[in-house]
């Protein structure tokens, strides 16, 4: 049986979404450039995958499923004087492109206010039918 969803659950589940979307980004942007002493302990970037859940009516919405780790490939940088380097010197820099993350932050941005504009929107709708309803 489909979910009956009204547009505060869905503008709502979409703005939870964008807001695990901006923590696994912030979270990418403060982890980029650290080092590691190995390939296995390097920080990956994260990316949380959505999942489309339709509603009564084919009103629609999102939730985040998972949030996958990336297989870039850490950088490996020789530096023997840095404290974590392994015993041929090397550290490894974790695989975070900060100018994409930058501009993800921007998208997130745009639609999670987009669904605070949805959400006013409805909110006026509803307060100017009752009082036409006065």
């Amino acid at each position: 049986m489909a979910e009956k969803l009204s547009i505060f659950d869905i503008s709502g589940r979409a703005m939870a979404a964008q807001l695990v979307r901006m923590n696994t980004s912030a979270s990418n942007i403060a982890n980029a450039g650290t080092v590691s002493g190995s390939e296995s302990k390097a920080f990956r970037a994260m990316k949380p995958v959505f999942q489309t859940i339709v509603g009564e009516a084919g009103r629609a919405t999102v939730e985040v499923t998972r949030i996958d780790t990336s297989t870039a490939t850490p950088v490996k940088r020789n530096d023997p004087n840095h404290p974590l380097a392994d015993e041929d010197g090397n550290v490894w820099e974790a695989a975070v492109d900060s100018t994409a993350e930058m501009i993800e932050m921007l998208e997130i941005s745009r639609q999670y206010q987009n669904n605070v504009q949805v959400l006013a929107t409805a909110k006026g709708l509803i307060s100017e039918t009752l009082r036409l309803g006065q």
